[in-house]
């Protein structure tokens, strides 16, 4: 897709309160966000950054706060309001909004809180905030991180490969069963953001809106993408989100656990394009 590169990126930092958010945006048209998963960056989105851009979208990805070249954790903080302060600065009044996980979470709770700003909603192995994670598998992996937090011996990489276990591999496949490609770019980034933001662990928390029970107050277009091989709360929350939302559409891929827009890259593609032309208009 050598015709993408044609889109100029422009970089930026976007304040936001007690901090700032590092952006990128290339292309014209209607806006869309691409939102990344927790411990990961915007470079996530590098097989749909410039192809939306292609399409006719202006596409914005950010580093979310605590995550890649944003500011790190310094206090309590809510990432509604630091995406709608990022539109307001753009100059953006409405966007779709394109979330992974942490992103979707994010998406939601700024549909919720910030309805004017949301124009449609793809949600990728969404979070949805207000529902306990209840795997298992999940709470093992979760503990097991717990436990190395500030290990000196090799603590980081530990903490990192109990995040590759849980959000890359998923609770079906061994290390060995996933991409390496992928397993290896994703260690990068992960460890990348626990050395640059290490000093914001525990430093504040999100404030988030409870969105568990204000799913069917969301009133735009939304489809709803999850893997077959994540984890069964990313299943729940997307069962739970394609019943509650008024119309929402869902779409599982087989062979893809939680980071279905880079395992399944093609499929989720022709999903998001698919959706973007029903719902936005690029006359």
């Amino acid at each position: 897709m050598t015709h993408a590169r044609t889109h100029a990126v422009t970089a930026t930092t976007v304040p936001v309160e007690a901090g700032e958010l590092f952006c990128e945006s290339a292309g014209e048209g209607p806006p869309v966000v691409l939102l990344h998963g927790g411990m990961l960056d915007l470079n996530m989105w590098n097989e749909q950054f410039s192809w939306l851009a292609s399409l006719g979208y202006r596409v914005i990805r950010y580093d979310a706060r605590g995550h890649g070249r944003s500011s790190t954790v310094a206090g309590d903080y809510a990432n509604h309001d630091d995406l709608h302060a990022l539109l307001t600065h753009l100059d953006v009044p409405c966007a779709v909004l394109v979330g992974l996980s942490l992103g979707a979470r994010t998406a939601v709770d700024t549909a919720i809180a910030h309805p004017e700003s949301v124009s449609a909603l793809v949600l990728a192995s969404p979070g949805v905030s207000g529902r306990p994670f209840a795997d298992p598998y999940v709470a093992h992996h979760t503990a097991q991180q717990m436990a190395v937090i500030g290990d000196p011996d090799g603590g980081a990489q530990r903490f990192v490969e109990h995040f590759l276990r849980m959000w890359v591999d998923g609770p079906y496949r061994e290390p060995s069963q996933v991409s390496r490609t992928l397993r290896e770019r994703m260690h990068a980034s992960a460890s990348a953001n626990v050395v640059r933001h290490a000093r914001g662990l525990g430093a504040g928390m999100p404030r988030e809106v409870g969105a568990a029970d204000r799913l069917a107050s969301i009133g735009v277009p939304t489809l709803v993408l999850d893997g077959e091989l994540d984890s069964s709360d990313i299943s729940s929350n997307a069962q739970a989100i394609t019943r509650a939302v008024p119309d929402a559409r869902h779409q599982r891929f087989a062979s893809a656990a939680h980071m279905v827009n880079l395992e399944s890259t093609g499929p989720f593609n022709l999903a998001v394009e698919s959706f973007l032309v029903s719902t936005t208009d690029l006359n």
